[in-house]
């Protein structure tokens, strides 16, 4: 029988110090992470990524609340996006969606939901105000397309068809491709 209080904490404190080396020996090591290969690796809130042009103005804008990139195909998921597609003498065109998707090598930009496009009024231009769903835009090209329904107006005209095509800037013009009708209001 140990009588003095000072081997009993000794012998305490050997017993724990092994025990603790005991168990250290007995963990498995701990292995590295390894993401999974649909794992998103990064994410951003509340951004916005702005291209120029050659002449060092702005040409084309993407803004999202927030945007998710999978290093697997290298592409992005979009919520909330917001497109702008400038035109030096033109007001610039802004596109909305309720999501979004961007190919890894950024060529397509498929912009999911209902999707909105505005153009302000300017000298000579008319506002143009379009509503369609699942909206592809090829941004390099300045080209847009749907096969969706598309409602569009300005002033007092209207017009809605069954898919549409639309170049976004010089020489601006949209195409739409089936079942169209409308009406047009002369000045």
């Amino acid at each position: 029988m140990i009588r003095s209080p000072r081997y009993l904490g000794t012998g305490v404190a050997f017993l724990l110090a092994a025990g603790t080396w005991w168990l250290a020996q007995q963990g498995a090591e701990v292995p590295a992470y390894e993401p999974q290969p649909d794992s998103p690796n990064f994410y951003l809130e509340h951004f916005t990524a702005t291209t120029m042009g050659q002449d060092g103005k702005p040409d084309k804008r993407l803004s999202a609340e927030r945007m998710i990139h999978y290093p697997a195909d290298d592409s992005t998921e979009l919520a909330q996006p917001r497109m702008t597609v400038f035109d030096n003498d033109r007001p610039p065109w802004r596109i909305q969606s309720e999501t979004g998707w961007v190919s890894g090598d950024r060529e397509i930009v498929l912009l999911k939901g209902e999707v909105k496009i505005d153009r302000s009024a300017a000298e000579g231009v008319k506002p143009l105000h379009l509503t369609t769903r699942n909206l592809r835009v090829q941004p390099e090209q300045n080209y847009a397309e749907t096969d969706e329904y598309v409602y569009a107006e300005s002033d007092d005209s209207w017009v809605e068809s069954t898919g549409m095509q639309a170049w976004l800037k010089k020489p601006m013009r949209i195409k739409l491709l089936a079942k169209v009708r409308g009406r047009y209001e002369v000045d």
